[in-house]
């Protein structure tokens, strides 16, 4: 096990740090903040066995059902409960994140920055077997391991991967359980149809997508090409549509009642609130640490693709539906602030009091119905959280 960094943080990190108001000492208390892991739900029987596989002692999060802390220098990648798709890694925190979406049976969700995909496996897990989830992500390679995890784990069946710019990504629902006619467009369905996805793709479709790809590569995500779809379950509500169907976009009449339940932005950030990644900084060099966090110019690139996320998510909200936005940054610019522009821009945006949070271990954001998560409060990584939800105008 490497030992803990005993080093002090650099003098501009501390600058840092005081200009946002945040503790230094949650960098020490990381050394002893517990890992996380969240229990796949039908192996509650072999909690007794994973522990003897890990040689640890699980204990059971009271606060958040399904999850269980460990101690710090374990690590699961390689047991056999891991590999078999029965435990994954996933921070308290921003389990915390996602039950605040209220995540219902039935519900169509948008998950705009869904790589790495621990959040995407466990929106899927609260689904159950209705409904279903978009991921979407900007880095192809990023999202391919969200694909590979809904494989390992077998969730994968009511979801579907797009590579796309969450910043201008349009595409509606598929709304297979209950299609309604006013959320459906007139398309002639000439179109080849989606046939059931697979790995092993014929070859003659591999170079197409291949192709595809290359052109992607030499254009910008964010023109009016249509996203790169990578993955699709069986009821997904992909299979048997036409690319027409499938690449609808939504008018705003339409979003008011065809948009998404719930949404989940989970914006990129400095990562400043996850100390186990600053940490990382004293082997990749403090000059590293200087250009992707401290950096004014990044910062500020940062806040505005943030406040874009925001807008776009909420854009693709139904009227009535609830969307969580979280960093994991304790910047005020990152998190209060970007909640504080988006309200003043957004007649229809209303935050919502977190209810669920009363019992948990947190501390408010700066502004009411917000809250932070930190090494020190919560014994989990940092996270900062806001539930909104979209009012008729």
């Amino acid at each position: 096990m490497e030992e803990p960094s005993k080093s002090p943080l650099p003098e501009a990190f501390l600058r840092f740090l005081q200009a946002n108001g945040i503790d230094p000492s949650i960098y020490i208390a990381s050394d002893s903040t517990p890992r996380y892991l969240r229990l796949k739900p039908g192996n509650e029987a072999e909690i007794e066995g994973i522990e003897a596989e890990i040689k640890c002692k699980l204990e059971k999060v009271n606060w958040l059902p399904g999850f269980y802390s460990l101690r710090p220098d374990i690590l699961i990648a390689n047991s056999k409960s891991y590999l078999d798709g029965k435990i994954y890694g996933i921070d308290a925190a921003s389990g915390a994140a996602v039950s605040v979406l209220n995540i219902s049976p039935g519900d169509h969700v948008l998950d705009l920055c869904a790589a790495p995909g621990a959040k995407l496996c466990m929106i899927l897990d609260l689904l159950g077997d209705s409904g279903s989830v978009t991921g979407v992500d900007v880095a192809r390679h990023r999202l391919a391991a969200c694909r590979t995890m809904l494989q390992k784990y077998s969730l994968g069946d009511r979801c579907r991967l797009f590579v796309a710019d969450g910043t201008t990504f349009s595409l509606a629902p598929l709304r297979v359980d209950s299609r309604s006619r006013s959320c459906e467009s007139s398309f002639e369905e000439k179109d080849e149809r989606f046939r059931e996805w697979t790995s092993r793709r014929p070859w003659k479709e591999r170079k197409r997508a291949a192709k595809a790809r290359e052109t992607m590569s030499l254009q910008s995500v964010t023109t009016s090409e249509n996203p790169e779809l990578i993955f699709y379950g069986r009821h997904s509500g992909v299979v048997g549509l036409s690319k027409n169907k499938l690449y609808k976009t939504m008018s705003d009449l339409e979003v008011s009642s065809c948009g998404y339940d719930k949404v989940l932005v989970d914006a990129e950030c400095t990562h400043d609130g996850s100390v186990k990644h600053i940490q990382k900084f004293e082997n990749w060099g403090w000059t590293t640490l200087q250009r992707r966090v401290l950096d004014a110019v990044r910062t500020d690139s940062l806040t505005l693709l943030q406040l874009k996320l925001l807008r776009n998510g909420f854009r693709l909200l139904k009227v009535g539906g609830l969307l969580v936005y979280s960093t994991c940054s304790l910047t005020v610019a990152q998190n209060e602030d970007i909640v504080e522009q988006f309200l003043k821009e957004n007649a229809s945006a209303e935050l919502q009091e977190i209810n669920e949070a009363e019992e948990w271990p947190r501390k408010s954001g700066r502004i009411p119905k917000t809250l932070r998560f930190d090494p020190l409060t919560s014994q989990t990584s940092g996270l900062f959280v806001a539930k909104f939800t979209k009012l008729a105008t």
